[in-house]
């Protein structure tokens, strides 16, 4: 597990698009401390090619990088760690293939989800998504009820996922977050670095009020 993994706060999770190099670059920039590619629709020869180049932005930067679904290319794309859905690779297998060091995450979506991640070989959980959003297709919103039993029980951190805005943060931390992953706010965002320090600042202050380290 990377060691300063529990002190990462703002976690983009990003398809690939035309200017990651530079979209990455730019929300790194605004405070992003952790990137996930995660991009459904690729092949696995040309997502290892963005994979690589994702890498090396964040590597440049001293941020982890993770790929989504892919052990096998997490792997070959030197990412420093996999996330994984509970229909994809089992986290086990993540955990042989890419060693102890590895960053392995998951998703969770209720208590089932949670119980059987407790379990699991992994170093950081997921939580919701906390309201209904179209990066995730069909699956209900979990409320924050969910997150604040995630983050009870959880011995890893917890990224709290569906929603995050400025706006959204200070109720997401008094219901216990204090790690998030934004995808909307920053993906459409016309200036990525503008939007991300509002963001990272909107946490620092609500951790802040909250008596939290930020």
């Amino acid at each position: 597990m990377t060691p300063a993994l529990g002190e990462r706060r703002l976690y983009l999770c990003t398809p690939d698009r035309p200017d990651l190099a530079s979209f990455l670059e730019a929300c790194i920039a605004g405070g992003v401390d952790l990137v996930q590619l995660r991009d459904k629709h690729l092949e696995a020869r040309p997502l290892l090619e963005r994979a690589r180049l994702a890498a090396a932005v964040c590597r440049d930067h001293g941020v982890p990088f993770i790929l989504n679904d892919r052990p096998d290319l997490a792997l070959e794309a030197e990412a420093d760690g996999v996330h994984l859905g509970r229909d994809d690779a089992p986290r086990s297998l993540a955990r042989r293939l890419l060693g102890p060091e590895a960053i392995v995450g998951t998703s969770t979506h209720g208590e089932d989800d949670l119980a059987a991640a407790l379990g699991e070989p992994v170093d950081y959980l997921s939580a919701g998504p906390v309201v209904a959003t179209p990066t995730k297709p069909g699956r209900p919103a979990t409320g924050t009820g969910y997150l604040s039993l995630a983050v009870a029980r959880s011995p890893w951190p917890v990224f709290v996922t569906g929603g995050v805005t400025p706006e959204t943060v200070p109720g997401l931390v008094a219901a216990g977050a204090r790690h998030f992953v934004v995808v909307r706010y920053l993906t459409g965002a016309p200036d990525p670095e503008h939007a991300a320090r509002a963001l990272r600042a909107a946490i620092t202050e609500a951790l802040e009020q909250a008596g939290a380290q930020p």
